[in-house]
């Protein structure tokens, strides 16, 4: 089957289409299937922001429609930056704002932090599934690695002694909090399609 993806991220795309490709799902980019714009993210959990997005995409195109919100949490800044990790960043580099957080959290006994990842799929009939993925991890004392993206480079996955930006792609995919979460959304969709409301 065929999804659009609520969002033009080229790595975001990529990562996705690895996860999903090898279960037969065909994953497009909203612009691929004729959606030229970006929904505001105005909800106050990552779930409400995803569904913003796949709702306003799935209005414009008319196809099943899946979008994703995903962010940092830091214990040492109440959780923070949170539905705001991409605002966070401003006019910087993430590289300028990994060094911020890097420098808050050295100041704090508690250098937890995880991923949290909520995807929300909504079809032309209604219909709506959701599935979220979190890692736990630390924030590491140094920016590394050369891979992912974002924040990759100050976090380190729980079990693992180095940044998630030090793995490879498919090691990323196979403990990230977006490659859970839409893992957790694949089972979900496969059971869902076996009904006989099938909406695609």
């Amino acid at each position: 089957m065929e999804i659009v993806l609520a969002s033009n991220n080229a790595d975001k795309l990529r990562e996705i289409r690895e996860i999903l490709g090898p279960m037969g799902i065909t994953v497009v980019s909203q612009s691929e299937a004729g959606c030229h714009f970006e929904a505001e993210e105005t909800g106050e959990t990552f779930e409400a922001n995803a569904r913003i997005k796949a709702r306003a995409a799935g209005a414009a195109t008319g196809r099943p429609c899946v979008a994703d919100d995903s962010g940092l949490e830091v214990n040492a800044m109440d959780n923070g930056p949170g539905v705001y990790s991409s605002r966070f960043c401003g006019d910087r580099s993430y590289r300028e704002t990994c060094r911020e957080i890097v420098s808050i959290v050295d100041g704090s006994d508690d250098r937890g932090a995880r991923f949290r990842c909520a995807v929300v799929c909504v079809f032309p009939n209604g219909d709506e599934l959701t599935a979220e993925g979190v890692i736990e991890g630390t924030i590491g004392h140094v920016f590394e690695g050369e891979h992912g993206f974002g924040y990759d480079p100050i976090f380190v996955p729980e079990g693992h002694t180095h940044s998630m930006a030090c793995l490879t792609d498919a090691e990323k995919n196979a403990i990230s909090h977006r490659g859970r979460a839409f893992r957790a959304f694949a089972e979900k969709l496969q059971k869902y399609m076996g009904k006989e409301h099938t909406p695609c």
